[in-house]
């Protein structure tokens, strides 16, 4: 109970999963002090949601891919509380951002909150990188329409007049366990975002590309300090560098993508 003698308003965290056997207990752990904990399986092959099951949510399958806003919205269907935190399977909640979490729905107001990354990546956190992330995840239910976008999906509110409360504590993100899980990551996310920009008109080339991932690769490892990680930060700048180098080739010489029919 609070002072006030009146129940703290009911949180869910829900998770999109998808072969995520070896992090989704972690996941589903750090979110167990939500009142209801969801898992949306998009059509594991292992053992996901039985994990799941087993660690305490409640999981339901959508097999159908249609795009992370599809299955977001798929989501918000069984959500049942007063607010919703969206977690990702390959990040873990820490206990100080928990706490925050809790203070901030504390209030009962319409909440836009954005969390930021300590990235985990080949087994050491890139604690010494600035923080990314900003990403819009705490929102009261009642405000939350629908989510929209393939990839790099954004949230449509009702109200969208609440100012972007950015939490004070980071989410853990284990984005990049593995050489070989970065490699799978790269080619999913350099199908989904060149599908998106062939989409809205936008065109490719390997000039673009290369312009873009030299770009990037700036901004992470001299500006936001990843050369203070060793190399799993040059690891983890590069393959980001990649992903905007392929993402404008394949926007120009990916017949499937160029012809809408790519799967995820």
């Amino acid at each position: 109970m609070t002072d006030s003698g009146r129940r703290r308003p009911t949180l869910c965290i829900g998770i999109l999963a998808m072969n995520e056997a070896r992090r989704i207990a972690a996941c589903v752990a750090s979110a167990s002090f939500a009142d209801q904990v969801l898992v949306i399986d998009s059509g594991s092959t292992d053992d996901t949601r039985d994990i799941a099951a087993a660690a305490g949510a409640d999981v339901h399958v959508y097999a159908q891919w249609e795009g992370f806003a599809t299955q977001r919205n798929r989501l918000l269907a069984h959500v049942s509380t007063r607010y919703i935190f969206f977690l990702d399977a390959d990040e873990v909640i820490p206990p100080a951002l928990r706490d925050e979490i809790l203070e901030l729905i504390a209030s009962d107001q319409p909440i836009r909150g954005a969390i930021l990354w300590n990235q985990v990546a080949y087994g050491r956190p890139l604690s010494a990188m600035k923080s990314t992330g900003g990403i819009e995840r705490l929102f009261r239910t009642d405000t939350l329409l629908r989510f929209e976008g393939v990839v790099h999906e954004g949230a449509v509110l009702s109200d969208p007049s609440p100012p972007v409360i950015t939490m004070r504590n980071r989410l853990l993100h284990y984005s990049r366990e593995t050489v070989y899980d970065s490699l799978l990551k790269l080619a999913q996310y350099v199908q989904l975002g060149a599908a998106k920009r062939a989409a809205a008109g936008k065109t490719g080339g390997l000039l673009r590309g290369l312009g873009s991932a030299l770009a990037i690769f700036i901004r992470l490892y001299f500006f936001r300090r990843g050369f203070l990680c060793g190399a799993e930060g040059f690891l983890f700048c590069f393959f980001i560098a990649l992903e905007c180098f392929f993402r404008y080739a394949a926007l120009k010489y990916d017949r499937a993508i160029l012809n809408g029919t790519v799967k995820r």
